[in-house]
């Protein structure tokens, strides 16, 4: 069930029992990482809800926080259906790389496919911030690059109230 409500003429908000989710942390992991994630291919918010039920069975990472879910109009390239996006926060173990890697497995499993720069996908996974650390390789750019631009990240973390 999705309980929604219009934000704008262009942004809606939506709640379901996982989106938002606090879920209390004594956790034994050292980092702290907030992702965000997006889809605008298929029945995204049914993918959410997996992708949900996925990682919390993750035993390198533990799920502790996610956001509202987020539908809004896509950016770059502007002719494909409007994104939904959310934001979720992790405890990890993980090096910053290796989590990249490992999202990158997540988004394989749920058929993404790379093909051009913004282009439409089944599920988009962006590390946003790990750690209050600055990250600036070929492969990985943390804080991400103009989060605070997107309505697509900044809504969700003030949703999730981060």
């Amino acid at each position: 069930m999705y309980l929604q409500r219009k934000i704008s003429d262009k942004l809606v908000s939506f709640h379901t029992l996982r989106y938002p989710f606090v879920k209390p942390i004594r956790s034994k992991h050292r980092y702290e990482v907030v992702v965000g994630i997006g889809g605008n291919v298929g029945d995204v918010r049914r993918r959410f809800e997996h992708l949900f039920v996925m990682l919390q069975r993750e035993k390198r990472a533990e799920l502790f926080k996610t956001s509202l879910i987020l539908k809004n109009p896509p950016f770059g390239y502007t002719a494909q259906d409007d994104f939904f996006n959310s934001i979720m926060c992790f405890k990890t173990s993980m090096q910053p790389k290796e989590f990249l890697r490992y999202l990158l497995r997540v988004e394989k499993h749920f058929g993404r496919k790379r093909s051009f720069a913004n282009a439409p996908r089944t599920l988009d996974l962006d590390i946003i911030f790990f750690d209050n650390r600055t990250i600036d390789t070929k492969d990985l750019t943390v804080p991400h690059p103009h989060w605070y631009k997107r309505e697509s990240v900044v809504i969700p973390l003030l949703g999730a109230a981060l």
